[in-house]
């Protein structure tokens, strides 16, 4: 009789129950045959899986012993998807994999494979038992994740991830898909990086990359394909769809993706079923990915399947995907009171589907072993499982916020102002050639003033020079040359395998930043309008961002996500090409965002994040003022005082930028007022800042250049220099940037005058009602001239 929960009791009882009704077959079988005529897996190789599959089910046993009392802290177990451990199998365990959370058994499996037999000399108990030491260190990885232990060999007990840098096996935080665009990128990545290395030739079976920071070498071999899981629900997330349509995009268009998706079907979402054939339609119809289909009961059709898949990935270099058929059992976790939305009949049903039972049917049945061996290996197993619980209870849990936060975002300022001036020695040293080369005969700075876009663009190209991984990537920044000109020429330069366009979806050309950081490369994706950036801002929430944090720093993935935003566009295009919202941007743990406003800074911070990228895997968000692109003039017209020449190699080092450092502008005696801004409320603030100047006022105007982090220390020193403090924040009043910078003056002890001027609460209209909602020069002035007479 089933309770409302299928507890470890019943499954535990029910495996005990069927394995004592297994008739034992006529005669042993070589377990160095195939298991049944022409198959591909054979008797030893389908008792490994079943070893394999019994660690993991003894693993959710233990998961759910460790809850009962308190000393467990994750639930969602793997009962019922064991057949990944075929999946795995027909894998190499150097080919990148990245799990959803009902993966115990592929990660054993992969544990199993990626280790060579202990010989008879090796210390340990490899080959006295079925729970060999390979099994011992997986069950120990898996259960120390569980109880929070900080001894966790990926997340040092920031989460419960399947993840381990020696296997190849890359952590994934929340797998409900956001992971695949992820996956897609990085097949991309392989591919162009297994074909050139950064002189353009074959660089044999490892990919060698060169640059700014040092030689590095990629990860995984040259032909290694990457494989992704996820659940039938998955199937119809935004970012599955993202990741199926770009792979397809991608092969129809000619591009080579080797990624094998495996989508394990057990017919539910938490409570909401798939309906019937849905998933099966869905995957089949997906234009440029070949469809495989197997019983992930079925340890024989479930190996044969994977393994033709996976084999016709890695010849093709194109993207498939293999659906596994699977079950669910003991509920999606912990009290999950299944009858509340299932039948007994169809409860009972899965019980009767249970892939560990069927396994070890098979192996009876073919004379592999005995029912009786097999409940030996199981009990074996189950108690050396229950003991490692045991031994990982009283390890230390992360106990200080230092603690938690180390691996979230690297700082090491002294590197990179190393690495900006080791690019300066080389571009003024053996690289000189090749830049003159690249600039035809006339480097940047002998242009003249640039604009704010001519020093981007000049920025990157120097980028692309001392970073041969360097790629530029987005909507219409190849041809077009961006849709304000500020990637012009770059692809004529470096070429189409390294500046190219995209197709039209955010997540997917962060997913491709996010594949290619993990590759190795230093990606530069262009996101054309901020507002386009939050259809997609979860793939720098939950996946860039955390990697790092997630993985110890094992794995990384750097980036300079360039944004072109912000507001007064004259009122062109409305609140979609005018955006002046970027909170989402600064609740991101560990995010730097840099907001440049001068042409010369520009170069200088786009140097700096590429170089934190590099150095330290940073994920920056390089956000352009469009408004300023080709803004030539300050105070009046023909001025040109917002150009400014760029600087040649010699001077980028005494010119460095380091991540949350201000710029201070001083106007008149600047000990009457400071005003704090970014983008384009510095311009507006200098030109108010002339204003209150006739009028005998002294300003000091704080570019904050830097948005996360914010620029603490400078911002309390320029505001304890003259007492007064007006905020200029052109992001909106709740949620803006002025908060912050209020926050940090409360935090800091600041006792003086401040006051805001922030953008209204409102999207940015279009046409002369802009105005309406933006902050203009008067507003400063009448904020500053309010300030001064308290």
């Amino acid at each position: 009789m089933l309770s409302d929960v299928t507890t470890p009791q019943d499954l535990d009882d029910r495996f005990r129950d069927r394995l004592t009704t297994l008739d034992a077959a006529d005669e042993r079988r070589d377990p160095g045959e195939p298991v049944v005529d022409g198959a591909l897996l054979t008797g030893a190789r389908a008792l490994d899986l079943f070893d394999a599959q019994v660690v993991s089910r003894q693993l959710d046993l233990a998961g759910r012993w460790l809850r009962s009392f308190g000393e467990g802290f994750y639930t969602i177990g793997s009962a019922g998807h064991e057949g990944n451990a075929a999946v795995a199998a027909a894998l190499r365990p150097t080919d990148p994999a990245l799990l959803h959370y009902r993966s115990g058994a592929f990660y054993c499996a992969r544990a199993a494979q990626a280790t060579p037999p202990a010989s008879e000399d090796d210390s340990g108990s490899a080959g006295s038992g079925p729970f060999t030491p390979v099994y011992a260190e997986a069950a120990r990885d898996v259960l120390r994740g569980m109880v929070a232990s900080t001894r966790e060999p990926i997340a040092g007990g920031r989460h419960k991830v399947f993840g381990r840098a020696d296997l190849a096996i890359v952590p994934t935080t929340s797998t409900i898909a956001s992971h695949l665009p992820r996956a897609v990128g990085l097949g991309i990545a392989l591919e162009r990086l297994r074909r050139l290395d950064p002189a353009g030739r074959r660089a044999g079976n490892e990919v060698r990359l060169g640059g700014g920071g040092g030689a590095q070498h990629a990860p995984w071999p040259a032909d290694a394909i990457v494989v992704c899981s996820f659940g039938d629900a998955s199937v119809n997330h935004a970012s599955a769809t993202a990741a199926f349509n770009t792979a397809g995009w991608s092969d129809h268009a000619g591009l080579r993706i080797p990624v094998l998706f495996v989508c394990e079907d057990n017919g539910l979402g938490i409570s909401v079923r798939s309906p019937k054939g849905w998933v099966e339609t869905a995957l089949r119809s997906r234009p440029g990915i070949r469809y495989f289909a197997a019983d992930g009961g079925d340890l024989v059709e479930a190996y044969a399947v994977a393994t033709e898949a996976a084999a016709w990935v890695r010849r093709h270099r194109r993207p498939a995907v293999l659906h596994l058929s699977t079950v669910r059992l003991m509920g999606h976790a912990g009290a999950d009171a299944e009858t509340a939305y299932r039948t007994t009949a169809e409860i009972e049903a899965d019980l009767d589907r249970d892939p560990v039972v069927a396994a070890a049917a098979l192996l009876t049945r073919v004379g592999v072993a005995t029912g009786a061996e097999l409940l030996a290996r199981y009990d074996e197993i189950g108690w050396q499982v229950r003991r490692v619980a045991e031994e990982v209870l009283d390890e230390p849990k992360l106990a200080s916020p230092a603690e938690v936060v180390t691996p979230l975002a690297p700082r090491r300022p002294v590197r990179v102002a190393r690495a900006v001036a080791d690019a300066a020695t080389r571009a003024s040293g053996p690289g000189a050639a090749a830049r003159a080369e690249a600039f035809g005969g006339k480097p940047p700075e002998l242009s003249g003033p640039l604009t704010l876009a001519q020093s981007i663009n000049a920025a990157l190209a120097d980028g692309m020079l001392d970073h041969p991984q360097m790629a530029v990537f987005g909507e219409d920044v190849a041809a077009k040359g961006g849709v304000y000109g500020v990637t012009k020429g770059l692809r004529d330069r470096f070429g189409p395998a390294r500046v190219f366009d995209t197709l039209l979806d955010e997540t997917s050309i962060l997913g491709l930043g996010l594949g290619a950081g993990l590759a190795g490369m230093l990606p530069v994706p262009e996101i054309q309008y901020l507002a386009y950036l939050h259809n997609a801002e979860d793939q720098l929430r939950g996946e860039a961002a955390t990697m790092q944090f997630f993985s110890s720093g094992a794995f990384r993935n750097p980036m300079v996500v360039r944004v072109a935003g912000l507001a007064y566009q004259e009122g062109f295009g409305g609140h979609f090409h005018n955006d002046n919202s970027v909170a989402v941007l600064r609740d991101v743990p560990g995010l730097l965002i840099a907001v440049p406003a001068r042409p010369d800074d520009a170069a200088a911070m786009l140097r700096t994040c590429l170089a934190s990228a590099a150095v330290d895997g940073s994920v920056c968000v390089f956000l352009e003022p469009i408004a300023l692109y080709h803004t030539r003039d300050l105070y009046a017209e023909g001025d040109n005082q917002w150009l400014a020449e760029y600087a040649e190699p010699g001077a980028w080092s005494g010119g460095h930028v380091p991540v949350g450092r201000a710029r201070v502008y001083g106007v008149g005696s600047a000990e009457d007022l400071t005003i704090v801004t970014f983008g384009n409320g510095v311009r507006m603030s200098l030109r108010a800042a002339a204003a209150l100047a006739e009028e005998g006022v002294g300003t000091r105007v704080v570019d904050l250049r830097w948005l996360a982090p914010l620029p603490v220390g400078d911002l309390i020193r320029e505001a304890a220099a003259t007492g007064r403090v007006l905020v200029v924040d052109e992001t909106r009043r709740s949620g803006g940037v002025g908060e912050g910078v209020i926050a940090a003056l409360v935090d800091a002890g600041y006792v003086g005058a401040a006051r805001r001027v922030a953008g209204v609460d409102s999207f940015v209209p279009l046409g002369p009602a802009a105005h309406q909602v933006l902050v203009s020069e008067d507003a400063i002035t009448q904020g500053a001239r309010t300030l001064l007479a308290r």
